[in-house]
C-alpha cells in the first residue's frame, strides 16, 4: 500500500514561502479567506497568518441561515488562536432573494439541494473578492488535492482563487500539517463537511473516506499505477478504481481554464503559455 510521504515541518516551511512569495511578487501584502470552521480553510488561514503576520490576513464568515452553528464556533476558534482580522457577512438574504425570483420545486431533492448549495459558494466567492478589492488583498485557495482530483467543489466558488496553499495536499496531509500548526483540536478533529445543508458531510456525500481514496489517488496520480497494479496491491475492487479513475476524467475541465478554440498562432493557454510572472 502506498503511504503518502509527509513532512509537516517541511510542508510548513514551503507553504509559508510560497504563500508570502506569491503575495509579494504582484505588489500586494494581504490575503483574505473564507474561513468556514473546517480544517481546509483554518489551515489556510494559519498558514497566512505565519507567513504575512495575522494583521494581514481577513477572514470572512459567511453564514447561511441553516448554516450549523458548530461552524461559526469553530471559525471563531481559529480567528481567537491566529488573531487574524475578521468579518461575518450573511448570505442568506441574496440566496433567498434568488431562489425565490426562480421557479424552483419545493422540495428536498439532490438537485435543489445541489443548486442551492453551488450558489452559495458562487455567492461567497462573489463576496471574497469584493472584499478583495476593498482591502487590496489576493483571495486566498482552500480547495485540497483529493477535493481537486475528484471535482468535489464548485466551479468558480470554493474552488476558485488567487493563490492556493493546499492544493498539492491530500486530505490526510491537510489533517497532519493542521494537526502541527496549531490548528485548534476541534477543527481537526470535526468530521468534514461543506455545511451545504443540515446533517451534510463529504464523505457520506461522496461514497467513501477520504483516507481510503487518498491512498488510492497517491498511487494512481502521484506513483502513475496502472488499473491493473492498483487491483494487485490494495484492498480496493476494481469498480471502486474504475470510479475514482472516472471522476478524475470527467472533472478535467474543473482544473483548467475554459478551452479556447484554436484559430491563431499562438493561442492562450497552448502555444502562449508562460508562468504568470514571467514579464518580471
Amino acid at each position: 500500500m502506498g503511504r503518502i510521504p509527509t513532512n509537516p515541518p517541511l510542508l510548513q516551511q514551503i507553504l509559508t514561502a510560497f504563500i508570502a512569495n506569491e503575495v509579494h511578487k504582484v505588489g500586494m501584502e494581504r490575503v483574505v479567506v473564507g474561513l468556514s470552521g473546517g480544517v481546509d480553510s483554518a489551515l489556510s488561514a494559519v498558514l497566512a497568518a505565519k507567513a504575512l503576520g495575522p494583521e494581514k490576513v481577513l477572514a470572512l464568515k459567511m453564514p447561511y441561515k441553516t448554516s450549523s452553528k458548530e461552524s461559526l464556533v469553530h471559525a471563531d476558534l481559529v480567528i481567537a488562536a491566529t488573531g487574524i482580522e475578521s468579518l461575518t457577512v450573511d448570505i442568506s438574504p441574496q440566496i433567498d432573494a434568488y431562489f425565490d425570483s426562480q421557479t424552483v420545486e419545493q422540495s428536498d431533492s439532490q438537485t435543489v439541494r445541489l443548486r442551492r448549495g453551488n450558489k452559495m459558494a458562487r455567492e461567497r466567492m462573489t463576496i471574497l473578492y469584493d472584499h478583495s478589492a476593498r482591502w487590496q488583498a489576493l483571495v486566498l485557495g482552500t480547495s485540497n488535492k483529493t477535493e481537486l482530483l475528484l471535482g468535489y467543489g464548485t466551479l468558480y466558488g470554493d474552488m476558485a482563487s488567487a493563490v492556493n496553499p493546499l492544493g498539492d495536499l491530500y486530505k490526510t496531509q491537510v489533517w497532519a500539517l493542521a494537526e502541527f500548526t496549531g490548528v485548534p483540536r476541534p477543527v481537526v478533529d470535526k468530521q468534514p463537511s461543506a455545511d451545504l445543508w443540515a446533517g451534510q458531510t463529504d464523505e457520506a456525500e461522496l461514497g467513501f473516506s477520504y483516507r481510503e481514496v487518498d491512498e488510492l489517488l497517491y498511487l494512481m496520480v502521484d506513483q502513475r499505477y496502472s488499473h491493473e497494479e492498483l487491483c494487485a496491491v490494495g484492498d480496493w475492487q476494481a469498480a471502486f478504481i474504475s470510479q475514482v479513475s472516472r471522476r478524475i476524467m470527467n472533472s478535467q475541465y474543473k482544473r483548467r481554464l475554459p478551452v479556447i478554440a484554436k484559430v491563431s498562432q499562438r493561442t492562450i493557454d497552448r502555444d502562449f503559455r508562460y508562468a504568470r510572472d514571467w514579464g518580471r
